[in-house]
C-alpha cells in the first residue's frame, strides 16, 4: 500500500511511505526527481499536498491534483515509480481542467476519468474529463442527460469499464446522497433508482469496488459522522449494510484512505489515517467474505427412486426381454402341470433392477398364499379321515392308509418343494402317480374296499379323488390369474417400447443440443474475436480522435493568431486610409491656393503696362 502526502496538522507532506503487507512494516522512500522524464519547464519536485488522487498504473502510482502549496492554475499530473522510487511530472497537452481537490478519478485501461471536485476559490465542480495516458492528452467528455450536481468529497467507481457510478458528496449548502450513472456507450447520464436500505446523507466516505459489490464506508457531515459500511450491488441496484465499525474506528475519521487489497487469495479492505481531534496513523483491516456460488449441470439419476407399484410401468432398456420368455409363457399356459414353474423361470430369471420385479413379487405372494390354503386344506382332510377312522372299525382304517402315505410320501419327496429364490412350485403329475400307487396298494391289501368312500351322513367323498378335483380347481384358478399376469406382462412390454421411443428421441435431442452447443461456442469464439477487433479500432479511433483533437488544437491556435494579425493590419489599414483622407484634404487646399494665387498673378498682369512672361506653378 502506497501513501503520498496528506495533512499532519502542522502542514502538508509530500514524503511517500509503503506498507509491506508479507513483512507488516512501513517503509519510507527517499524520493529523487527523474531528470531525463520531466522537462525544464515542468517542476522536478512534487509539492506538498492532499485532496489529490492516488491511481495505480502497471507499476507506477500516478497523482492528479489536490490541494497544494504553491498553488497551481491546472490540475498536474505526477507519476511515481516504484522500482526506481523516482517521481516524474507528466507534460499534459489539450484542454488541461483547472486545478482542483477532493475530486474523484477512476481508470480504464489506458484512460483516466476525472470528474467534479473543488477549485482554489472553492466554487464546486461538475465537469467531466479524460485524460489519455498514451499520448498524455486532456480531452473534455460531452454528455447527454442530467448529470449529477457540482460537487466535492464524492465517491465514483467505473464497472466494467463501461458505466462511470457517482455517490454522494457535498454541495455548495448541503450533502448529498444521491446515485448517478454514466453509459460510456450512449454518453448519457441517469439517476439510479435503488432498492434496499436508504443511506443518509454524507461526503468524506471512501469507496472500493469489488467485483459486483462497491463497499462504500465512512462520511458524514459536519456534525456527525458514519461508522457503518455500505455495500452497493451493482447488478441488483440495492443498498444494503455490511458491518457497523465502532465510534473509535479508523473509518470515522475524517479523510482517511481505503484500498483494496488482494492478499494470499483473500480480499481486504484496510483504511489508514484520518483525523478525528488529532491526525491518526492506525491501520484497520476488513476482511470480505467471497461466497462462491457455482453452477453446474446435474446428470439424471441411474437407478430408479419410485415405489415398487409405480416401477411396474417402467422397463430398463439395458434388460429387455426377449422372444424366449414369451414361448416359455406360451408353453407354460398350454401345460397345466408345469405352468406356473415355467412362468417363474421365464419372469424371474431377469435382471431384478428390470420392471418386471413387480409381476415376480405378485407371483410369489399369489403362490404363496395358494400353497397355504392347499396345506390348510389337507390337514383339514387328514382330520377328517382320522376322526372317521376312529369311528370305523380296523378294516376301514387300513382301506384310507394309502392316502396318508401318499400325503407323507408327497411330503418326503417334495412334491410341494420350495426355494428360496423362486416362490413356491406343485408337481401335479407326481401327485396323480402317488394317487395311483396307493390306491393300487390299497387293492392289493384289501380288494373288497375301493379308495374312494362316501361318507354316509353328508353323501360327499372323502377320498383321493375329492383332493384331485379340488387340485384341479386351484389350477384353474391359478391359470385365469396367469393370464391376467401375461395382460400385465404385454403391458409391461409395451410400455418398454414406447421407453426404448422416448430414450431413443431424448438421445436424438441431446445430440441436436450437443450440435447447437458446438455452433454457439464457435459464434462466441467469433463474437470474442470481432470483440478484440472492435477494441483495437476503438483504440485507433481513440488515438485519431486524440491526435484530430491536436490538430484542432493546434488550428485554433493558427486562427487566433491570425485573427490578431488582421486585426493589426485593419487596425494599420484603418489609420493608413485616415493619413489619406487628410493629404487629400491638404492636396485639395493646396489646389485651391494655387488658383487664387492664379488669379492675383491675373489681375497683376492686368495692371501691368507691360506684358510679362507667364509664370508656370
Amino acid at each position: 500500500m502506497v501513501l503520498v502526502g496528506g495533512d499532519s496538522g502542522q502542514g502538508l507532506l509530500d514524503d511517500v511511505q509503503i506498507l509491506d503487507f508479507n513483512k507488516l512494516t512501513w517503509s519510507t522512500t527517499k524520493v529523487a526527481p527523474k531528470a531525463f522524464f520531466t522537462p525544464s519547464s515542468l517542476p522536478s519536485k512534487v509539492p506538498p499536498c492532499k485532496g489529490h488522487s492516488l491511481v495505480s498504473w502497471g507499476k507506477k502510482i500516478l497523482l492528479i491534483g489536490g490541494k497544494s502549496n504553491p498553488t497551481c492554475e491546472r490540475v498536474s499530473v505526477w507519476a511515481f515509480d516504484i522500482e526506481t522510487e523516482c517521481w516524474s511530472c507528466v507534460e499534459a497537452k489539450g484542454d488541461i481542467p483547472v486545478a482542483r481537490s477532493g475530486h474523484s478519478v477512476t481508470r480504464s485501461g489506458s484512460v483516466l476519468i476525472l470528474f467534479g471536485g473543488e477549485d482554489v476559490k472553492g466554487r464546486k465542480l461538475n465537469d467531466l474529463h479524460m485524460f489519455d495516458l498514451k499520448s498524455f492528452m486532456w480531452l473534455p467528455l460531452h454528455y447527454t442527460g442530467t448529470g449529477p450536481s457540482a460537487r466535492s468529497n464524492h465517491v465514483a467507481a467505473l464497472y466494467d469499464d463501461k458505466t462511470l457510478i457517482i455517490f454522494g458528496g457535498a454541495a455548495k449548502s448541503r450533502i448529498l446522497n444521491d446515485l448517478y450513472s454514466l453509459d460510456f456507450e450512449t454518453m448519457v447520464w441517469s439517476r439510479l433508482k435503488t432498492r434496499g436500505f436508504h443511506p443518509s446523507p454524507r461526503a468524506g466516505c471512501c469507496g472500493v469496488l469489488c467485483g459486483t459489490k462497491w463497499y462504500i464506508t465512512g462520511g458524514g457531515s459536519r456534525k456527525k459522522r458514519y461508522a457503518e459500511t455500505l455495500v452497493f450491488d451493482v447488478l441488483k441496484v440495492e443498498w444494503s449494510v455490511s458491518a457497523t465499525a465502532s465510534s473509535s474506528s479508523v473509518t470515522t475519521n475524517k479523510g482517511f484512505s481505503l484500498v483494496l487489497i488482494q492478499h494470499k487469495e483473500k480480499s481486504f479492505l484496510v483504511a489508514f489515517g484520518g483525523s478525528k481531534k488529532e491526525p491518526s496513523n492506525q491501520v484497520e483491516v476488513f476482511m470480505i467474505e467471497q461466497s462462491k456460488q457455482s453452477m453446474c449441470l446435474r446428470s439424471a439419476p441411474e437407478k430408479c427412486s419410485l415405489p415398487v407399484d409405480n416401477c411396474s410401468k417402467i422397463v430398463s432398456p439395458s434388460c429387455p426381454i426377449d422372444s424366449i420368455a414369451k414361448q416359455n409363457l406360451k408353453s407354460a399356459l398350454e401345460q397345466n402341470g408345469s405352468s406356473r414353474k415355467s412362468l417363474s423361470e421365464s419372469s424371474m430369471d431377469q435382471n431384478p433392477a428390470s420392471g418386471n420385479i413387480s409381476l415376480r413379487k405378485q407371483f410369489h405372494h399369489e403362490e404363496c398364499s395358494l400353497q397355504m390354503k392347499m396345506q390348510k386344506e389337507l390337514e383339514e382332510d387328514r382330520n377328517r379321515e382320522w376322526n372317521d377312522n376312529s369311528l370305523q372299525s380296523n378294516a376301514p382304517a387300513q382301506k384310507t392308509k394309502p392316502v396318508d402315505s401318499m400325503l407323507e410320501m408327497a411330503a418326503t419327496k417334495g412334491i410341494m418343494n420350495a426355494d428360496h429364490d423362486s416362490p413356491f412350485s406343485f408337481d401335479y403329475e407326481n401327485i396323480r402317480d402317488y394317487q395311483k400307487q396307493a390306491n393300487l396298494n390299497a387293492s392289493l391289501e384289501d380288494d373288497a374296499i375301493p379308495l374312494q368312500e362316501i361318507d354316509e351322513k353328508t353323501g360327499s367323498s372323502t377320498g383321493p379323488a375329492n383332493v384331485c378335483e379340488l387340485y384341479e380347481a386351484k389350477l384353474a384358478a391359478t391359470l385365469r390369474k396367469n393370464s391376467s399376469l401375461e395382460g400385465q406382462l404385454s403391458a409391461a412390454l409395451a410400455s418398454r417400447e414406447a421407453m426404448e421411443k422416448y430414450l431413443s428421441t431424448v438421445i436424438k435431442s441431446r445430440q441436436e443440443m450437443e450440435k447447437k452447443l458446438a455452433d454457439s461456442m464457435k459464434e462466441i469464439d467469433l463474437l470474442k474475436e470481432k470483440l478484440a477487433s472492435a477494441e483495437l479500432a476503438q483504440e485507433e479511433a481513440n488515438s485519431l480522435s486524440n491526435i484530430v483533437h491536436s490538430d484542432n488544437v493546434r488550428l485554433e491556435h493558427d486562427v487566433a493568431f491570425l485573427k490578431a494579425v488582421l486585426d493589426d493590419t485593419q487596425k494599420e489599414l484603418h489609420s493608413t486610409r485616415g493619413v489619406l483622407a487628410g493629404e487629400r484634404a491638404r492636396a485639395f487646399q493646396l489646389q485651391v491656393e494655387v488658383f487664387h494665387l492664379k488669379q492675383r498673378l491675373q489681375s497683376l498682369e492686368n495692371r501691368a503696362p507691360t506684358p510679362r512672361k507667364p509664370f508656370n506653378v
